[in-house]
């Protein structure tokens, strides 16, 4: 047993998950090290990790990137952080905890043991190949065992099984879920919703089988395991991983006599205190009046309130409000409060259902009407924020309540200003910190959010409340006379709009002549890596120069200044435009003959495209030139700019076709080929309202009718799926192009840096029916203006494949070494499927 060797009261902590380090945290920032002295011990063998973002290991995060903490911030606080040591055994009487290693004494002891995955009692549950989805090991596992499989299954239709199923697909498996309820989340969204749901998920490769119970796992025949359903059903399968939910890690408290919750868990009081007074428990092992809580901000709670208790201080908890944001397998979901309009007599439903768009949104509300009770979200979290905080402080609801949840052009108000809120609404639900706390923040000196953040850590747990505290910040900082800084950087006073109307209206035409003319006097220089790509793209946008150019390139990124996407290992993507996917036999040969003769893996892109990777940097140019030769050019992969039009076969092969969409999308491709912009721009056009082009999530959207073309703007899929909105309808052709013009020359010039269109909407006064005014109705004036500006955009267009290889100056930039012509001795490749991937 180890022995004290100080006068500190002993302190042991068994768990180092998120809660149990944030109870450090809270240990540390109250002083209790002065007091205690604290041993913690994980059974993992890494430190504390992220696990809100446990699905990022799968996307290129490792174990570092994903800590909350390190071996050193222990060490520098006193305290011995034990990893990979599990606790066996409680002594209560001899006031000791057993690990393999020893005995430990205490006079305190917190259980932080948190919860394992609960893998229901299927015979067959232990075959090879059935894994659960908990921790950093077992995410390792998984991956190794994706490696020899085709098909992976998720048991479990709920949170974790959807992330689960997300890590599936991300590892290349056919995917499916089986979820025993009758719809996926089942304790977060009602019949509506689960069914709008499942067609997201669906709609995204993943098979969903709900209202599935397994029988038993056996061997498979065409793969490793077949799994019986209740029906005789089966489903086989190379990979099996259960998330059917968690149980409290409780044997530890079981087996030393404290008291126990009806269904698991250890019981605890306001002060997080046990039935032995030296024992507390916190986060998912606790039970608090009857209920267990399976979220880390109600943990971060109670890791509040136990290191009150330890400290002698007056806080308690509460209880915790079960509310949750979240986006699985990029499809929002969110649920606040009686959600299902259960738990309160009388209650009244409002519910809005779009099937085109792919929302739901339900509110549950008093009998009288006058306070929200719950609300469900499918498809669509913006309405989140506002609804939560009409929820969480008892406002009371507009004489209306359904506008809170209809969209603006059907006299919907989703919005509800920083300024309506009293103080003490609560922003960030899992440090509990209110727009009071906030607002002391600013007046005790932070001045900006960042500085807010580090003094309240608002918006530092799950982050869901990212958008919401910035709103606030900016709202008092200015309601305090503090002028909120949005300059682009340091090198210059200006918003990207401002020095865009700059370089418009002076004709300035490098960034060297803007920086001495509008740089900031302190700071003028060579500028950063947020300016001079933005100058670069406005640059571009105005002038449409050569980015390649001496007087350019020094602004570009990587990828723009080789005009090819940099990969993992240092090698190139090249990408040649094809026009609305359309290409001939003889181009396809020679794509096929380049990435022989160069060793090129190749991919086709969701863009209609040929992607070809692999490529070294000395070999950019040749690539060029065999692809030019043969009638290609650039595709712009690279660039914040036009990428792709994608296109059905349109009227001429389908029978549902009722205009021309593949011409239509090779004229748009080629008219549009060359502009530069804040971020991005994809195209579709579909040759029917089937939509098989997916126009409805592009940044321009083109859907054919029987009288010409509906026009849609400001979608995107990607990390913030957002369906485009309905800007005009029955477009003839030229109409459609000037409209497309004026489009994307007003965003262009009032966008943000790095702005999709999508944000960009988002944040414009005035909703689509300004867009409407400005686009349509030309409104402010500037309709030929813009068309003008597009057209030198396109008599400006010039190839940057074919720019580049002519000029001796600028190919000396394609080699891996300034002063050795040999190619780069650290890329290694291996052969997968075929062909050659990065090693």
């Amino acid at each position: 047993m180890n022995k004290p060797n100080s006068d500190k009261s002993r302190l042991i902590i068994i768990g180092n998950g998120m809660v149990g380090h944030h109870l450090v945290e809270q240990l540390v920032e109250s002083g209790a090290t002065g007091s205690y002295r604290i041993t913690v011990f994980g059974e993992e063998r890494h430190p504390a990790y992220d696990r809100v973002h446990l699905s990022e290991y799968f996307a290129g995060r490792d174990a570092a990137s994903l800590a909350l903490s390190t071996a050193d911030y222990y060490a520098e606080h006193g305290i011995e952080l034990c990893l990979h040591e599990a606790v066996t055994g409680i002594d209560r009487d001899k006031g000791e905890v057993v690990t393999p290693q020893g005995r430990y004494a205490y006079d305190r002891l917190v259980l932080a043991t948190g919860s394992y995955p609960f893998v229901p009692p299927i015979p067959g549950n232990d075959r090879p190949n059935c894994l659960v989805y908990r921790t950093l090991d077992d995410l390792d596992a998984i991956r190794a065992a994706a490696e020899h499989a085709n098909t992976g299954v998720v048991v479990g239709g709920g949170l974790l099984g959807l992330e689960a199923a997300n890590a599936l697909r991300g590892l290349n498996l056919e995917t499916a879920v089986v979820e025993f309820a009758p719809r996926l989340m089942p304790m977060q969204v009602d019949t509506e919703g689960g069914e709008l749901l499942r067609e997201k998920i669906e709609a995204l490769g993943v098979q969903v089988l709900t209202g599935r119970a397994t029988q038993h796992i056996e061997d498979g025949q065409a793969s490793f395991h077949r799994m019986v359903f209740q029906d005789d059903k089966v489903l086989e399968t190379d990979l099996i991983v259960f998330s059917a939910g968690i149980r409290p890690r409780d044997e530890l408290a079981r087996d030393c006599g404290l008291e126990m919750g009806e269904r698991g868990g250890v019981v605890v009081d306001d002060h997080c205190l046990t039935s032995d007074p030296a024992i507390l428990a916190v986060g998912e092992v606790a039970v608090w009046n009857n209920s267990v809580f399976g979220l880390v901000g109600p943990g971060y709670q109670m890791a509040k309130a136990a290191a009150a208790t330890l400290t002698e201080g007056e806080l308690t908890f509460q209880g915790a409000d079960m509310s949750t944001k979240l986006k699985l397998m990029g499809v929002d979901v969110g649920s606040i409060g009686d959600a299902h309009g259960d738990r309160t007599p009388g209650a009244r439903v409002f519910r809005y259902l779009d099937q085109i768009k792919q929302q739901y949104r339900k509110m549950v509300v008093s009998s009288d009407g006058k306070k929200l009770l719950g609300a469900m979200l499918v498809g669509d979290n913006s309405y989140y924020d506002t609804l939560m905080q009409y929820y969480d402080n008892g406002l009371a609801l507009p004489d209306q309540p359904e506008c809170l949840i209809l969209p603006a052009s059907e006299g919907g108000t989703p919005t509800l200003g920083a300024d309506a809120l009293p103080d003490t609404a609560t922003l960030c639900s899992c440090h509990n910190v209110t727009k009071g706390a906030v607002c002391a923040a600013i007046d005790a000196g932070a001045s900006d959010l960042g500085a807010v953040k580090a003094e309240t850590k608002a918006s530092t747990g799950c982050g869901g409340c990212a958008a919401l505290l910035k709103s606030v910040v900016d709202h008092e900082l200015e309601a305090r006379g503090v002028e909120v800084d949005k300059s682009i950087c340091e090198h210059f006073a200006h918003t990207r709009q401002a020095l865009y109307s700059i370089v418009r209206v002076e004709g300035i035409r490098t960034f060297s002549e803007l920086i001495e003319k509008h740089g900031s006097p302190d700071t003028r220089g060579l500028g950063c890596d947020i300016c001079k790509p933005a100058v670069a793209s406005i640059l571009a946008s105005c002038f449409n120069e050569p980015i390649t150019d001496a007087a350019h390139v020094p602004l570009q990124d990587t990828n723009d200044t080789f005009m090819a996407n940099m990969q993992k290992n240092g090698t190139y993507s090249v990408v040649p435009r094809i026009p609305g996917g359309e290409i001939t036999s003889d181009k396809l040969v020679v794509l096929g003959q380049v990435a022989q003769k160069y060793h090129l893996y190749t991919k086709i892109t969701g863009g209609q495209r040929i992607d070809l990777f692999g490529a070294r940097l000395e070999d950019l140019p040749d690539i060029w030139s065999e692809l030019i030769d043969a009638g290609f050019e650039t595709g712009h992969a690279y660039g914040k700019s036009l990428r792709t039009v994608k296109s059905c076969v349109g009227s001429t092969w389908c029978r549902y076709g009722v205009q021309d969409s593949v011409g239509m999308a090779i004229h748009l491709e080629n008219r549009y080929k060359g502009l530069r912009s804040p971020h991005k721009i994809k195209f579709a056009v579909s040759g029917c309202t089937r939509e098989c082009a997916e126009a409805q999530s592009k940044d321009v959207g083109v859907i054919a009718t029987e009288n010409g073309w509906n026009l849609y703007v400001c979608g995107n899929g990607g990390m913030r799926p957002r369906h485009a909105e309905l800007l005009a309808t029955d477009l003839d052709d030229e109409t459609l192009v000037k409209y497309i013009d004026r489009f994307l020359m007003f965003y262009v010039r009032t966008a943000d840096r790095l702005q999709r269109t999508s944000v960009w909407r988002e944040n414009l006064e005035g909703g689509l029916d300004y867009l409407k005014e400005v686009i349509l109705d030309d409104s402010l004036g500037l309709g030929d203006e813009l068309e003008a500006q597009m057209r030198s955009v396109i008599d400006s267009y010039e190839c940057e494949w074919a720019n580049a290889i002519k000029d001796p100056e600028k190919l000396k930039r394609f080699r891996s070494f300034v002063n050795d012509a040999r190619p780069d001795p650290d890329i290694i490749v291996t052969e997968e499927r075929g062909q050659l991937r990065p090693a």
